[in-house]
């Protein structure tokens, strides 16, 4: 549903497959394995899975926020799929570090995710009014928390500690795709920094 309001435009243009992720949407819970979904490469697979069930050829694959990694490491892992990548507010690595700037205190995300753990109803109404902005209606921060809830509150919780804790500064070289990078201009989970430090790996 997230992606409601761009459908219409993409497909006059494009044959679009749309899948959740799992622990979001109608995916399937009842397959979700702790163990497995480890690292966000784990969530790659999946992506690269329904290349293979659907034979893909020259796909366009799309990723926002930490989804946009996904993307990224399917492209990595499996290029042959793919023709071009396109990621929104994509993100390597969201904790600050000598020389990095990716948004966060490493003690600020732990709280972040603390609160998660606390209170997951609240933590989506905040986090997604935090997201949206004050400049956008208050109507679509409400509509990203309900997206936020309708998701399994134990797999989302590992889902964000492995996608805002996760490095994945040193998959960057690997990917040789054509890429598009898309970044809003204020975006209080991915600075531009982030996008300037993702531009500059490929220039």
């Amino acid at each position: 549903h997230i992606w409601n309001y761009l459908t219409p435009a993409l497909a006059k243009h494009y044959q679009l497959v749309f899948f959740d992720q799992m622990g979001t949407g109608g995916s399937d819970l009842s397959a979700y394995d702790a163990q497995r979904y480890v690292t966000l490469a784990s969530y790659a697979h999946d992506v690269v899975a329904i290349c293979q069930a659907l034979n893909l050829q020259n796909a366009v694959v799309v990723g926002h926020s930490i989804g946009a990694m996904i993307a990224l490491l399917a492209a990595v892992q499996a290029p042959q799929y793919f023709a071009k990548v396109v990621l929104l507010a994509a993100s390597p690595y969201y904790i600050n570090e000598p020389g990095y700037y990716g948004g966060f205190v490493y003690e600020d995300m732990l709280a972040l995710l603390a609160e998660m753990d606390r209170n997951y109803q609240s933590w989506a109404t905040t986090f997604a009014t935090l997201l949206i902005g004050p400049a956008q209606p208050v109507s679509l921060g409400y509509e990203l928390a309900g997206y936020f809830c309708q998701a399994d509150p134990t797999i989302a919780k590992q889902f964000a500690r492995i996608g805002f804790l996760s490095d994945n500064r040193a998959d960057l070289p690997h990917l040789h795709l054509p890429t598009l990078l898309l970044q809003a201009s204020e975006d209080v989970a991915v600075p531009e920094e982030v996008n300037a430090y993702l531009l500059a790996q490929y220039l």
